[in-house]
Order: C-alpha cells, then structure tokens, then sequence
C-alpha cells in the first residue's frame, strides 16, 4: 500500500474526512461538495497522528530544508511535531497581521536567506497557501515548497500554484481516497463516478 493509500485509510477511519455524495455540504466559499475535510480532528488521535507525522517527516526530510512552517491555526501542531521530529527551527504565519505590538504575520523568529516547507492540514483552493508563503517571503525566507495531509488537487488549484512559482505536495489527494472509499465499501461505483467528475468540474467563487 502507497504512502498516499495509507494517509486516506487513516483519514476515513477517523472520520477526518465524510462522504455523503446524495447530500453536498456547502463550504464557507460558496461551493457545493460531496466531499467534507476536518483533518484538526487527527490531532487528538495518537496512533494515527503519529503515522502521519512520520510520513510528513519522511517526505520534508527529503527536501532539505532549514525551517518548518506552519500555517495558523490548522498547521502549527503539525509544523511543531514535524520540527521536533526533524531537530528544526519552527515558526508559524498568522492569517492576520497583529494590530498591535510589533504587528507581527510571522511568530518565531524570521531567517532571512533561510528555506522554509509550508505546512498546511488540507490545500482547498490553494488561495490561503499562497498568501502565507508570500508573508514567509516577505520575511526573507524561500518557500522551498507547501505541504499538505490532504488535498482536493483541483485542477484550478494547481493553475494557481504554477502561476505563483510555487511547489505544492500532499500526503494524500481526493482521487486516491475516492477510490480507496471505493474498495473499502463506502462508494458504490456511481457515487465514485459522481465524486470523481464533481472534482474536475469545480469552478472557484
């Protein structure tokens, strides 16, 4: 079984992730889905949690990097657990500026000329990835790449990506979790069908 395989059985067996293909659920965006993600619930799961941070670990590992960063608030126990698996600096991005103090988007303490990997729980639209990269950059750091548990791998969203220079890596995607949903039972071959096309045919507010 693949690394990705792996991640997806452990997202429906913790029911991160709920299918219900007959009644879409309607995200904070507007868009109507078969499919819900709520990858926060995985941190209060310790067997699961941890062979998710030893695949995180082993893939940013791979990418030699100097700084693990997470993304508020999704993103920092995964970015902590990563960075003390990996002996490595970790700061995080707010979503926000503070408005008062120092105003910091960037807590911890900033590295320029440093390389930083994105750490995200799920890339959606991309949209929010790419705004924290830009604050890590703004810091002086190199985003060397984004990483994700999960992510729906929107054809969109991999436009967005591209046309911001920026690399984009996941655990597990939406294609591979559908048909592992699909070997274990939980899809019958039409509601596959159905989920697979609804990805493809996406189209962001």
């Amino acid at each position: 079984m693949s690394i990705a395989e792996s991640i997806a059985q452990i997202l429906l067996k913790e029911k991160a992730v709920f299918l219900r293909p007959d009644e879409p659920f309607t995200w904070t965006s507007g868009i109507k889905s078969p499919v819900y993600c709520d990858n926060r619930l995985l941190i209060s799961t310790v067997e699961s949690r941890d062979l998710v941070i030893k695949a995180f670990a082993e893939a940013v590992h791979k990418l030699k990097v100097d700084v693990i960063a997470g993304t508020a608030t999704a993103g920092i126990p995964w970015a902590a657990w990563i960075a003390y698996e990996l002996k490595l600096p970790m700061i995080y991005v707010r979503s926000t500026s503070k408005d008062h103090g120092r105003q910091n988007a960037i807590e911890g303490a900033a590295m320029p000329g440093k390389t930083a990997v994105l750490i995200e729980d799920l890339i959606s639209t991309g949209k929010s990835s790419i705004a924290a990269s830009k604050k890590v950059e703004e810091a002086g750091m190199k985003v060397e790449s984004v990483m994700s548990i999960f992510t729906y791998d929107f054809p969109q969203a991999q436009d967005i990506f591209q046309a911001n220079g920026l690399k984009y890596l996941s655990l597990s995607n939406f294609e591979v979790l559908a048909k592992v949903a699909y070997d274990n039972k939980m899809l019958d071959e039409q509601a596959l069908n159905q989920v697979l096309e609804w990805r493809k045919s996406v189209v962001f507010p």
